[in-house]
């Protein structure tokens, strides 16, 4: 009996060593990978920029910084990872900002080295501080309400900005998880180089002066602009008589998205709509929308629609890319299927969004530039907490609290939503 326990135990002690030493392999085998940055024409590359490489299927990153060449090295296991980078240059005044994105980064085993192709934008003045979009739990358990969207512009600059010609669209098509006929069979948006996106079925503008002065913002609500909270607790009350909201019932008339807005809200608040594709009603994702607001140049907003040549051959509008003020590309939740919609000169990133639980996305804080500013000092509140699914903002900030301390916060602005935006447990306008 004894002789067989040794025996037995020799073999556990062979067989432990052995799946031991095969998962040591399998977990630590690791290799040299070197993303290189590549700016355009004429741009020196920049010495410590951050390169990020996250695997996306364990969802595990690393960061490294560049040389004087602009290469950043690594030491990673094998896998499919995606990289990115953000570096900003002054030129002439204006702050240009250089993102890349490459999504397909193969790792298998022998030392590799990948380009990242940057591409230059300027920041804009009017950021999209805040997406509400996947509606909220109904109070009874029986689902979601959906019907409660809105979006919060701010004033990022230090001047009045005359928002009169403003305009919102959003990208075709109206879920990132969805079928997207505009890819190439080489994985490229075919428009990507042509300098325009597509907006579906129509826009919204203003179409009474409006002035936004800085560090303040303006809350549009894209549907439901009525006190919702009424019949669902967690969702939103927008019977407020600064808030503005998207309401022609000439080209949108689905009163399931458009009931007739709260009384207070004056109906010089209300946008109007340059309608071109079919439905009546705006539909404005609630897994994934990739939003955008834009400012018509050399023309007016209703010659631009008019104009047949301006339609692609999917009947979108063919938004020019130096028209676009601010965008944000929203991916659904951990879906696989996930395309991005808006070109990397606009947004070179995404922020993952889940909807039906009363999350909004939310513009992270600059942390540096908000701190720099004179005026907030003993203002700004910390220990933000009011992340959702375990993001939060970096910076530690909490904006909503700084703000109503008398703070001026100065939102993060890099063009690459995935930096810039975090999902925030609830909409800032139900604190």
């Amino acid at each position: 009996m004894k002789k067989i326990l040794y025996l037995f135990c020799a073999l556990l002690s062979v067989t432990f060593y052995a799946c031991s030493d095969k998962n040591e392999e399998n977990v630590y085998q690791t290799t040299k990978l070197t993303v290189e940055l590549v700016y355009p024409e004429g741009v020196i590359p920049t010495e410590g920029v951050i390169v990020k490489v996250r695997n996306t299927v364990n969802n595990t990153s690393f960061d490294a910084l560049t040389n004087g060449e602009g290469k950043a090295s690594f030491v990673v296991p094998s896998g499919v990872y995606e990289a990115s980078a953000t570096d900003s240059k002054w030129d002439a005044g204006n702050l240009i900002v250089y993102n890349g994105l490459n999504s397909q980064v193969v790792v298998s085993g022998q030392a590799a080295q990948v380009q990242l192709q940057l591409t230059g934008s300027r920041t804009g003045s009017v950021v999209i501080k805040e997406i509400y979009a996947g509606g909220c739990p109904k109070d009874d358990s029986s689902g979601a309400f959906i019907n409660d969207q809105s979006l919060v512009l701010y004033n990022n600059s230090s001047v009045n900005v005359d928002l009169n010609d403003f305009a919102l669209g959003i990208v075709s098509p109206y879920n990132s998880q969805a079928s997207n006929t505009y890819y190439t069979p080489d994985g490229k948006l075919s428009y990507a180089s042509e300098g325009w996106i597509p907006a579906v079925s129509g826009v919204w503008y203003f179409n009474t002066p409006v002035t936004l002065e800085p560090g303040k913002q303006i809350v549009i609500a894209i549907t439901g602009a009525i006190d919702n909270t009424q019949t669902y607790s967690q969702s939103v009350n927008y019977a407020n008589a600064d808030y503005y909201c998207c309401y022609d019932i000439e080209d949108y008339n689905n009163e399931r998205y458009y009931p007739t807005p709260a009384e207070v809200i004056p109906t010089s608040h209300y946008l109007s709509a340059y309608k071109f594709g079919q439905g009546n009603a705006w539909i404005f994702s609630t897994t994934s929308p990739a939003v955008f607001i834009f400012r018509p140049e050399g023309q007016k907003l209703e010659d631009f629609i008019n104009n047949a040549e301006t339609t692609d051959s999917k009947s979108n509008k063919k938004i020019p890319v130096e028209w676009i003020v601010d965008g944000v590309e929203v991916f659904a939740k951990g879906n696989s299927s996930n395309k991005k919609r808006i070109t990397e000169d606009i947004d070179a990133g995404y922020v993952e969004m889940t909807p039906k639980m009363g999350y909004t996305l939310y513009r992270n804080v600059d942390k540096e530039a908000s701190e720099s500013l004179e005026e907030n000092k003993g203002k700004l509140v910390y220990n933000y907490a009011g992340g959702a699914d375990s993001t939060t903002d970096p910076s530690g900030i909490d904006a909503e609290a700084s703000l109503k301390n008398g703070a001026r916060i100065i939102y993060k602005d890099t063009n690459n939503s995935s930096n810039d935006f975090h999902q925030r447990a609830k909409s800032s306008l139900r604190n």
